[in-house]
This record gives C-alpha cells, sequence and structure tokens, in this order.
C-alpha cells in the first residue's frame, strides 16, 4: 500500500521532508538519494506524470524509466505508512495519496500537474508541524507560486557549481617574470621544466599560462607527464590562424590527441565552432569519422517530429550554423570542397541529432557537441560515456546563454564537466574571451 494522509503527522524526527517535483526526477533519476538523513515524498501526480515519459529515446525518458525501476526495487512489496528506508545514513521515501487542500482551489483557476503538487505541499506542511517541508523543483515559476502561498520551496542543486565566478578558465596570466625565463621558451626544442615552476603556483595538467615580463611574453602550457611547460604558438590550421592568446590555447588542445576530451566556452562570435571544425578536419586521415551535433531543442530533440520530411531535412535547419562553419573553411581551402562532398556522402562527416546517441560505440571519432550548455549533467555523461577506443571528444557553448528551461549557468553540462574534469590527464579546457566574428557583432555582443 502507498501511505495516506492521515498517517503523515505521526513523524516525530527533526529531520526536514522534502517534496519532488517531476522535473527533479526527469534530471537527476537517482536524486532521491541526494538528501541525506532528510526524508523524500513523492505525490501521486508526480508518478502520474512519469507514466508519458517511460516511453521514448531521450534522455529524460531514460531517467524516468530508471528511476521507477529504482522505486520499485525500494519499495519491495508494500510503501508502509513510516515510509521506505532509502540506506544507511539517508532517510526515508514516501508515496503521498489523498492527501489535498481546498485553499488552492480558490488561488488558481486551473487543475494542473504542478497546481497538485503544490496542494499536496501544502497540505503536508499543515499536518508536519513539527519539521519544514520544502519543495524541490527546477521550475522556477513553480517555486515562486510556492513561496507566494508561503512554502519554503527550493531549487536541485546537487549538481550545481557552487561558485561561478571561480569556475576554471584553463588560462593564467603570469606577470613579473623574469625576463631570461621567457627567452627560455623560446630557445627551448623541447620543453621549460627548470625555475619556471617555482615561479607559477600548483600549475593544472593541460593549464594554459601568458607568461609576461613588460612588453616581452610567451604563450605557454603545462604537461603533468613530463612536468614541463611548452610553447604554444600561433600555428595555421585549416587556413584559420589564432586572433588571440585563448584562440592559440584552444587550437593548441584542439590538436593535440592526449586531450581526449576538450571543452570550450565563451560567448557568441569568439571562434569556439570554427576552431574545433578545422582541428577536425585538420585530423581526418587519423579519424575514421567527423561527427557534428547540437541540442535541437530542449527536454532531448521532442520537437523534430514537428518538421516536415525525414531526420536530414528535420535537422538541417538547427545545423545550420555547423554549415556555416564549413563553408567557412572551404573559403579558406579552395581544394577541399570536393573531398568535403564525398566525405559527407561517404558518412565520414556525419551530422546526427544527440537523441541518437545513446547506445553507440564511437570508435576513432572526432566528435564535436556544439551548444553544450543545454545539456543536462546527465546528458553529456551520457555522450562522454559514448567514447571508444581513439575517440575525441569536444563540447563547446556559451554558459551565460541558456536556451533549456530547468538549467542555469551553474547547473548545465557544461559547467558541471569544466568544474568536474579540471585536472585531469586526458581533459584540457580554455574559456573564450574575445569576439573575433566582426566588430559589429564585439559591439552587440557587449551592450545589447
Amino acid at each position: 500500500m502507498i501511505s495516506e494522509a492521515g498517517t503523515l503527522n505521526s513523524s516525530t524526527c527533526a529531520a526536514r521532508l522534502f517534496v519532488l517535483d517531476t522535473n527533479v526526477i526527469l534530471h537527476d533519476a537517482r536524486c532521491i538519494f541526494s538528501f541525506k538523513e532528510h526524508d523524500v515524498a513523492i505525490p501521486i501526480t508526480v508518478l502520474e506524470e512519469l507514466d508519458r515519459f517511460k516511453k521514448g529515446n531521450g534522455d529524460i525518458h531514460a531517467q524516468a524509466r530508471h528511476f521507477l525501476r529504482e522505486l520499485d526495487q525500494l519499495s519491495g512489496d508494500v510503501i508502509s505508512a513510516r515510509g521506505v528506508p532509502l540506506g544507511e545514513g539517508l532517510g526515508s521515501f514516501r508515496v503521498i495519496i489523498g492527501l489535498d487542500t481546498d485553499r488552492l482551489r480558490k488561488t488558481f483557476l486551473e487543475d494542473t500537474a504542478d497546481h497538485r503538487i503544490l496542494s499536496t505541499t501544502l497540505a503536508l506542511s499543515e499536518l508536519e508541524t513539527n519539521r519544514d517541508v520544502v519543495l524541490v523543483t527546477k521550475d522556477t515559476n513553480l517555486r515562486m507560486k510556492a513561496r507566494a502561498i508561503g512554502l519554503t520551496s527550493q531549487d536541485y542543486t546537487t549538481d550545481k557549481v557552487k561558485d561561478f565566478n571561480n569556475l576554471y578558465t584553463g588560462k593564467r596570466l603570469i606577470t613579473g617574470v623574469p625576463s631570461e625565463l621567457v627567452s627560455a621558451f623560446y630557445d627551448a626544442r623541447d620543453s621549460v621544466s627548470e625555475d619556471i615552476v617555482d615561479v607559477i603556483a600548483e600549475p593544472i595538467n593541460n593549464e594554459n599560462f601568458i607568461i609576461r615580463n613588460g612588453s616581452k611574453s610567451v604563450l605557454a602550457t603545462y604537461s603533468r607527464s613530463d612536468h614541463g611547460f611548452r610553447r604554444v604558438g600561433n600555428t595555421p590550421c585549416m587556413g584559420i590562424t589564432p586572433r588571440n592568446a585563448e584562440q592559440a590555447f584552444a587550437l593548441q588542445a584542439l590538436t593535440n590527441d592526449d586531450a581526449r576530451l576538450v571543452t570550450l566556452a565563451g560567448r557568441a562570435g569568439c571562434g569556439k565552432t570554427l576552431l574545433a571544425l578545422a582541428a577536425a578536419l585538420d585530423a581526418r586521415n587519423r579519424y575514421r569519422q567527423i561527427l557534428l551535433a547540437r541540442p535541437i531543442v530542449p527536454l532531448s530533440n521532442r520537437d523534430l517530429g514537428f518538421l516536415p520530411g525525414d531526420v536530414d531535412a528535420k535537422l538541417d535547419p538547427y545545423m545550420q550554423p555547423l554549415y556555416d562553419n564549413l563553408t567557412v573553411l572551404r573559403h579558406e581551402n579552395p581544394g577541399l570542397k570536393e573531398e568535403l562532398k564525398e566525405m559527407m556522402d561517404d558518412k565520414r562527416i556525419e551530422i546526427a541529432p544527440l537523441a541518437y546517441i545513446r547506445g553507440r560505440s564511437l570508435q576513432r571519432t572526432f566528435f564535436i557537441v556544439d551548444e553544450a550548455q543545454n545539456l543536462t549533467p546527465h546528458e553529456v555523461k551520457t555522450i562522454i560515456t559514448r567514447a571508444g577506443e581513439g575517440t575525441k571528444i569536444i563540447l563547446t557553448g556559451d554558459i551565460q546563454q541558456i536556451d533549456h528551461p530547468y538549467l542555469d549557468s551553474m547547473s548545465n553540462g557544461l559547467t558541471y564537466v569544466i568544474n568536474r574534469m579540471k585536472g585531469q590527464g586526458m581533459y584540457a579546457h580554455v574559456t573564450l574571451e574575445r569576439g573575433v566574428r566582426s566588430e559589429l557583432a564585439e559591439v552587440a555582443s557587449t551592450l545589447l
């Protein structure tokens, strides 16, 4: 049996009671294990909504199935009135039915799932007077409604970056370096490892540095494998020459075969996608395939079906930015036009929706995911775990420009990867700050 409303006020523990909205479960199927010693309540409305998400190929459908299987295993034959323990050191969970309040019927005209969840939470708070009842939802508007009627409501922050201002940028400016050390980078054939280590505190693997002494400067990157710093030059790639230090760092990471995962963050027009495509084409003979993808719409491409035509026809409008960058590279490399057409015909260059990535194993693939800031942490994990032997994955995006309704600059998949992967041997990251598309684009990006 599922717990009845009348038994809920019997609890005497000081632990809080968290009521989960459906979008929290679709974001993280294991969210019920994230509340430590506190208890978790799931309104029956949430289970009704999850039922609609059981079938489908998207990430949210997989999350719904995973959660329901987890709940089924935990509950056994009966969910008692006291709830089901979640494990050692954790609270319990219960499913709430038969609990409602007339207050909200006078406040909200429509009978929606959100309002029923609010009503359940409000009734719980009136019964559980000995502890705090908190509604957890990723829906900003629902949080506002909850607070307006006197409820405590919070975002689900388990996978959020704690301090956005201190997010790893992949580069540092080092000033006041002795002139002879700067000169040593230009004289060295391989790497510089002596003396400079004492100047730069705690370098991170694949971290980049602008090392400066007055007007004299050098760009360098650190490799933990040999504890050395290598100079980074403005080496062109497929006719694309870096226009600033960040682009030079980005190209160095993109063309470094030891960096199997690279993230590039920065606002529109800073060259992220163009540099990634240039590096992919430059390395085309070392990989079986170049795979390009970008999120179509929020919540796993669900709007594809509303467009006419086959999958390719549906994808074309969304993938036009990738085609635009390929056009730039064709102009820079006139002899590349026929080869690109042949590669696309042979599927050596493929543009695919991310919904079809689940279950694939990508061997020796140069995989570029554009607009990765619109992916959830779980979607990013799904993508990266597709990587087989010899595969390189590039994630690009602007973490300040989020189109997904339940993500922000601190909780999106790109930020999550940057925060978690920092310092790993096969990972490199660069934040690009200056726009290079045009003077007009740069002014518009800054002022508008």
